[in-house]
């Protein structure tokens, strides 16, 4: 638009093999908070980069009131007015609150910092916000939401007209976000342009003006954020809209009560990750936590497999109390999980496909009990089969196989052990469609097998077809349950987008 203070045309930028944004346009005013939605992989990161000169762009134009602007760096960028605020904060922990609102900017005098006119200024940037600060603090002692307004702070500094948040509020608080979005409204009235970026909905509708939803690195569109309900917000976000959604139910549902219960958790929940809940899983039951990216279903497997360890409720195995604050005792309560990154929590690129197979029951075996030789390889033999894992041989290394052949690997690691349960976090993410049906129907022979199943899935068609119950999530709550026939798309995107 033509009196956009910001404006992207054709935006194009592509990686080897991927297309990360394809003819993006994007048009952010002064005086306006504007909200980029989209899961995974929309591209909401990568048009940040290019923004700020992290990434050049391949294609298309980009102007700044109303002149050219082509970013080779941060520094750039800032240096033409555009600051962003990470979800990481950035900053040095080791040093005062002062001296991070002024790193780098330090006034000096013959070479020697003026630290009275430093904290003058790192003040008058405080005042700005309404804040009063110990400015002699050390960061790493304030918290996170302390820690996110010195940021705010500092990047204010450098006088932005445009000012980037990169999920601010993914570590704060219901208090703490309130206090954020105060200072966001008054920054806003100020005439500050603010590109927000969030996975939580209520969120983006209580502190957004106007939203652009990306969706696999293309636009699906820009709109005022009151002409837009959090429904079809959803539905552009997924690609599935809610009047084009039907009943996929496949009639196959059971009622799993009368199966023993393994797990229940029963108000387990972690401040600043996900709010107390009740979950429960029986033997021979695929029990799904649906929603969308950030919405907490991530948080909640982490909490029942001892990652992170909850700071409310218990948890129940076998309708005993135990103290899940560890992997290894999850492990040994018979319980596994495959994490959603596999390149990062998964696999080791480098070793073999046997080697990351036995991984986790030879560490179950400690490092002096070493599982011998011919039981790798007939372990390996089996789920070579089993699962059908394209490999010349075990000894390949596992980074030269596919992204599904690498999941099903991962998935044999955990069976291995013979869990009564196992976490499933986005299994099928980044693989083709034959190794995803591949892997819904092992999760389908492991529940007539009579294991339970924690499955989590951004797809909505995934959950519906897969599971016998669904909890529903967000903005990291669980807001409801459906089971059996209860189970469709619609009631699923209902439950996420209902708002009271």
């Amino acid at each position: 638009m033509a009196d956009a203070l910001l404006a992207l045309r054709e935006i194009r930028k592509e990686f080897p093999g991927v297309v990360a944004l394809d003819k993006v346009d994007f048009n952010l005013h002064a005086g306006e908070v504007h909200a980029v939605m989209g899961e995974n992989g929309a591209g909401k990161s990568t048009l940040i980069k290019v923004i700020t000169g992290v990434y050049p762009r391949d294609a298309g134009s980009m102007e700044l009131d109303g002149k050219s602007l082509h970013p080779r760096s941060t520094l750039e960028a800032e240096a033409a007015g555009i600051s962003t605020v990470y979800q990481e904060v950035n900053l040095v922990g080791t040093l005062s609150v002062a001296e991070n609102i002024l790193l780098g900017r330090q006034p000096r005098k013959f070479g020697i910092i003026r630290w009275d006119e430093t904290r003058r200024l790192a003040e008058k940037a405080l005042a700005r916000l309404g804040l009063e600060l110990d400015l002699s603090r050390q960061l790493d002692s304030c918290s996170m939401a302390i820690q996110q307004m010195v940021a705010i702070a500092r990047a204010l500094d450098i006088n932005a007209r445009v000012l980037i948040l990169d999920e601010p509020t993914s570590s704060l608080d219901e208090q703490e976000t309130a206090a954020l979005f105060k200072v966001m409204r008054q920054l806003r009235d100020e005439g500050l342009a603010i590109l927000f970026v969030t996975h939580f909905l209520d969120q983006v509708h209580e502190i957004s003006d106007r939203i652009t939803v990306l969706r696999n690195g293309a636009l699906v569109g820009e709109y005022k954020t009151v002409e837009l309900t959090r429904m079809q917000l959803i539905g552009k976000m997924l690609g599935r809209e809610p009047e084009a959604l039907q009943d996929k139910s496949t009639g196959s549902k059971w009622a799993a009560e009368t199966r023993d219960e393994i797990l229940r958790g029963e108000g387990i929940g972690r401040k600043g990750s996900v709010h107390p809940l009740d979950l429960s899983v029986r033997r021979g039951e695929v029990v799904g936590l649906g929603g969308l990216l950030g919405s907490g279903r991530t948080e909640t497997a982490r909490l029942l497999f001892g990652i992170d360890a909850p700071d409310s409720g218990r948890v129940q195995i076998d309708g005993q109390a135990k103290s899940l604050n560890h992997p290894r005792k999850a492990i040994a309560n018979g319980l596994a999980f495959c994490s959603e990154d596999r390149k990062g929590e998964g696999i080791i690129p480098n070793l073999s496909l046997r080697e990351n197979l036995i991984l986790a029951m030879q560490a179950s075996r400690g490092p002096v009990r070493l599982l011998p030789s011919a039981e790798q390889e007939q372990l390996c033999a089996h789920y070579i089969d089993a699962l059908n894992i394209k490999t010349p041989n075990a000894a390949t290394p596992i980074c030269n196989l596919s992204g599904g052949n690498q999941q099903k690997v991962l998935l044999a690691r955990w069976l291995a052990m013979q869990p009564r349960l196992i976490i499933l976090d986005e299994p099928a993410r980044g693989i083709d469609v034959g190794a995803k049906a591949e892997i819904e129907k092992l999760v389908r022979s492991l529940r007539e097998k009579g294991m339970a199943v924690v499955f989590i899935s951004s797809e909505l068609e995934e959950v519906v077809h897969t599971c016998d119950r669904v909890a529903v999530m967000r903005d990291r709550r669980k807001v409801g349950e459906l089971s059996g026939e209860e189970i469709t798309e619609q009631r699923i995107m209902d439950l996420m987008a209902h708002h009271e």
